[in-house]
């Protein structure tokens, strides 16, 4: 991508995390210590299992290498924003959707060079010259993810008034900022994208689907609450889609990484739509 996308797509990002920020406060993060179990199961499931199901997926499958990759940056996205307002409209625990947001952007910092290292080495060989920069990435991360965020917080508790009218604007702003990345992605790369759709298209519904089972099954098997199992299941399944478009194309420089978070993104809402009609569907029977 030229330098005018890549300010577009960075930008885009700040202002998806601005607007998780203001409805942010330092109480929500108190939901860490107050439920536990919930929030321990919930990292597991995005730090430990999310990554073991991306490496599985890439061996069980005969993918392209640029796919593959893309499998593995998605594998190392946490949930995002989006995830938080899917859980919203889910009616899931909110607060426990964005704990595990908050706790997963801040230790994804480390995570996230690592495991797309690991994965590049796996799949380019030992021998590849393509390498992820990992001091670049924390700091790349660090002003696009954390500084918004910390910056949102602080807006909250300073004008919560001002912040609560923001929240419905600045996820809309957030919505159109997402699309408009997609669109290019997709136009920029269609003839790859048409080629590829298949292939990237199985292997991210597997990915999306098989999560999304895992945090399902595990908080019914804790037996966590039916709304705290909702959270866990869209914070296991729905990934970070903008990020990891932005570290194939900001950080990578290779825009072929971002079929697979594109494609998956697509995904995502579609199945992430069918959960929440089945979610409301399902308290209402209580």
């Amino acid at each position: 991508m030229d330098a005018v996308s890549n300010a577009i797509l960075a930008f885009s990002l700040i202002i998806i995390m601005f607007g998780m920020g203001l409805s942010l406060s330092l109480r929500d993060f108190a939901t860490v210590f107050l439920k536990p179990k919930a929030i321990i199961l919930g990292l597991i499931c995005q730090l430990i299992l999310l990554p073991i199901v991306g490496f599985s997926l890439i061996e069980l499958f005969t993918l392209k290498p640029d796919i593959a990759i893309g499998i593995i940056i998605l594998a190392a996205c946490p949930g995002g924003p989006t995830s938080n307002l899917i859980t919203h409209l889910a009616n899931g625990d909110t607060a426990l959707s964005v704990s595990l947001t908050a706790a997963c952007s801040f230790i994804t910092l480390l995570t996230i060079p690592f495991i797309i290292n690991l994965g590049l080495q796996n799949v380019l060989g030992e021998g590849t010259l393509i390498q992820l920069n990992v001091l670049q990435t924390i700091l790349q991360v660090f002003v696009v993810v954390i500084i918004p965020v910390a910056f949102g917080m602080f807006l909250n508790s300073k004008r919560p008034k001002f912040s609560l009218r923001m929240q419905k604007p600045v996820k809309r702003a957030s919505g159109i900022f997402f699309v408009v990345v997609l669109l290019a992605v997709i136009i920029k790369e269609r003839e790859l994208l048409l080629t590829s759709l298949d292939e990237a298209g199985l292997v991210s519904l597997a990915l999306n689907l098989l999560t999304m089972a895992i945090g399902f099954g595990l908080g019914y098997l804790f037996k966590l609450s039916l709304k705290q199992r909702i959270s866990i299941t869209i914070e296991g399944g729905i990934q970070n889609g903008t990020l990891g478009i932005s570290i194939a194309t900001i950080l990578l420089n290779n825009t072929a990484y971002a079929i697979a978070p594109a494609v998956y993104g697509i995904i995502m809402f579609l199945t992430a739509g069918l959960f929440i009609f089945w979610s409301n569907q399902r308290l209402k029977r209580g």
